[in-house]
């Protein structure tokens, strides 16, 4: 037996319960998991409380995260005490997911536990910090250096801008932190960010070409800011793009991939090759200040994750919610 948030629906409604259910009620799987650790991810918290259609068929175990110990396999890449970290394929959507303190997964899914992280720590990264190091992979790739210019990172207190500012600066970067909570500038700063400005600079209707004013940009937003700061990116920069949390519309021109020869580039996770994952994994391993993930990030127990569901989508959430599913 093992506990588990399940969700189920009634009446075009999504109700969030943690129940007690057996294991020959898991979904098909060439490795099982005993879990340690998943997080709270925006689509998570769309999935608890209903608010978009994420889940695909009920009942339905969310969390699109999770770390733990292979306890059973017939996939030939895994062994039995196995350290592994999942994020995406659609779990938590389609097969039953990381909130719950067991999974049977497919093992192509999985990607070895880095060296130097602990599974605590891989679920405070979680997707939200996996994507921010593909934000940051795909801004090198373009070229951009430390030094050449300044990065803004957008939706800065959330999940995946708090650690692409952390990311960002540990490489030498400025960033520019755009938040609509200004009164978490000292936190930024904290995590390294050079500058903090208010994301009402970015949230309305802008002119199609804007003064130049950084050379890259994480943006987590989409809609009128994503427009705005790829309006205002520098000649020959990159704008990686990774989230909706304004809207899904993007009002802008191609002014600035004509004219200054910006580049756009989308981040999706979910799909992600397994070498490029593990790549990602691997860097945030080195990469990022153990003491700034701290800093960001709490703890709290399985049943907890449900009503934090709405506090995150409200944006009420700083940094990052690690879920103990065996509290």
């Amino acid at each position: 037996m093992f506990n588990a948030i399940y969700l189920t629906q009634e009446e075009g409604r999504t109700r969030a319960q943690v129940r007690n259910l057996d294991e020959s009620e898991l979904p098909a799987g060439d490795v099982q998991v005993r879990i340690d650790y998943s997080t709270l991810n925006y689509k998570d918290g769309l999935a608890i409380t209903g608010q978009a259609p994420v889940v695909r068929h009920f009942p339905m175990i969310p969390g699109i995260d999770c770390c733990g110990e292979v306890v059973a396999t017939s996939h030939p890449d895994w062994r039995v005490g196995d350290a592994v970290i999942l994020n995406g394929w659609g779990v938590g959507e389609r097969h039953w997911g990381g909130l719950a303190q067991q999974a049977r997964l497919s093992g192509d899914w999985l990607v070895p536990l880095p060296p130097g992280l602990t599974s605590r720590q891989a679920m405070a990264i979680g997707t939200a910090g996996y994507t921010a190091m593909l934000c940051v992979l795909a801004l090198e790739g373009h070229g951009l250096q430390p030094g050449a210019g300044d990065v803004l990172v957008t939706g800065a207190n959330g999940g995946v801008g708090s650690i692409a500012v952390a990311l960002l600066a540990s490489r030498g970067f400025r960033v520019i932190a755009a938040t609509g909570r200004t009164t978490e500038a000292d936190y930024l700063t904290a995590l390294g960010a050079a500058e903090v400005i208010d994301r009402a600079e970015l949230n309305g209707p802008g002119k199609p070409l804007q003064k130049e004013r950084w050379l890259g940009v994480v943006d987590t937003v989409g809609s009128h800011t994503l427009a705005n700061a790829c309006a205002a990116t520098a000649y020959n920069g990159a704008v990686a793009a990774c989230g909706l949390a304004q809207g899904m519309d993007f009002p802008a021109t191609v002014a600035p991939f004509i004219l200054r020869g910006v580049a756009l580039y989308g981040i999706e996770s979910v799909m992600v090759p397994k070498e490029r994952r593990s790549r990602a994994w691997n860097r945030l391993a080195t990469d990022l200040d153990h003491a700034k993930l701290a800093a960001m990030t709490e703890e709290i127990p399985l049943a907890r994750a449900i009503p934090a569901a709405a506090e995150l989508l409200a944006g009420r959430v700083r940094g990052r919610l690690v879920v103990n599913v065996n509290a």
